[in-house]
């Protein structure tokens, strides 16, 4: 005869019924928490991966690729035949009075550029600011420039420019000024150039300039107002400081468009023989430069040279950038100390 089960003793809770289907559900519920933890962590990269993608693709990859052909000696005509020379491209244009040259004439054109450019969008903007009728109009208006053709704006420039029949020669012989050659004189053409630039860029960083000066509260004003500040006051003690960050946006956008300047001076020069820069390459950037090994002398790896140390150029100067807006911070702090 079988031995009986002992019965529980009272008080003790009867074991749970086993859930249909096994250990099914516990897999099932610990799926959907990794699920839930995958969704989690892994959407935000999802959502930023297709700019990683682009960016390797459109960007870092040509960026290597450029830096892999410096190291060649190849020409346009046959660019699957690459001779390794490691870094002779780069002693060579070190060696290159021409890439001085370029160099110079790329950082005074900068200068004469970038300088009254957002002096006069900061002006521009700080009237734009100011309630009046039309302000919509005015707005549009400054920004036109900004969207009309490098090379429409090149050749009117160009035409008004002209040494026998420009426009401005035309003014200049009103008030008894000679008329100017204005593409072979070195300052001149720089000058020229500036003003293509100058002209196009100034009423987009004058707009960016209004959007944040309109960010800044209307308190700051209302409290110097009522320490007697007057308008001057108020713009250099509140509005400066107020957008400062949007200032050194600027500067460093400038920056880069000032080192890559190519269109303008590319078509303000243009003649019949496809010179470059002028004659005497008074006023050849680097962009003009890098245009002229690549696509006029079919010197590829000395190309990509040029574009590389364009690359080095901009990192230095916002590194050296980054290191005087450090400085001054740190100065700053030990004067509120």
């Amino acid at each position: 005869m079988a031995a009986s089960t002992p019965a529980p003793p009272a008080g003790t809770p009867a074991p749970a019924a086993a859930p249909p289907g096994g250990g099914r559900a516990p897999l099932r519920a610990r799926r959907g928490v990794l699920l839930h933890r995958l969704d989690l962590r892994g959407a935000p990269y999802a959502y930023v991966a297709p700019f990683f993608i682009v960016f390797a693709a459109f960007s870092l990859y040509p960026l290597l690729y450029t830096c892999w052909i410096s190291l060649h000696h190849v020409e346009l005509s046959t660019l699957t035949m690459m001779d390794f020379v490691g870094f002779h491209n780069y002693v060579e244009l070190w060696h290159d009075d021409r890439f001085w040259n370029a160099l110079v004439n790329t950082f005074t054109i900068g200068v004469i550029s970038t300088v009254p450019q957002l002096l006069m969008a900061l002006g521009l903007a700080h009237l734009l600011n100011y309630r009046m009728r039309g302000a919509a109009f005015f707005r549009v208006a400054a920004l036109t420039p900004y969207a009309t053709s490098v090379g429409a704006a090149a050749l009117v420039f160009t035409m008004l420019f002209n040494r026998d029949f420009g426009m401005i020669n035309w003014v200049l012989s009103l008030v008894g000024i000679d008329p100017l050659d204005w593409e072979s004189n070195k300052w001149a053409a720089q000058a020229a150039v500036s003003s293509i630039v100058i002209w196009r860029w100034t009423g987009y960083n004058a707009l960016l300039y209004l959007a944040a000066m309109q960010a800044v509260p209307l308190e700051r004003y209302e409290a110097a107002a009522i320490d007697g500040a007057s308008r001057w006051t108020q713009f250099r003690t509140v509005t400066i400081p107020g957008i400062r960050a949007t200032i050194v946006f600027t500067i460093v956008l400038s920056t880069i468009g000032a080192t890559q300047l190519f269109g303008e001076p590319l078509i303000f020069g243009q003649g019949p023989n496809g010179i470059t820069g002028g004659e005497d390459n008074q006023y050849q950037t680097l962009g003009l430069l890098l245009y002229e090994e690549g696509w006029k002398n079919y010197q590829m790896g000395r190309a990509a040279t040029i574009a590389w140390a364009m690359f080095l150029l901009l990192v230095v100067v916002f590194a050296g950038q980054r290191l005087i807006a450090f400085l001054l911070a740190r100065r700053g702090r030990k004067r509120t100390r």
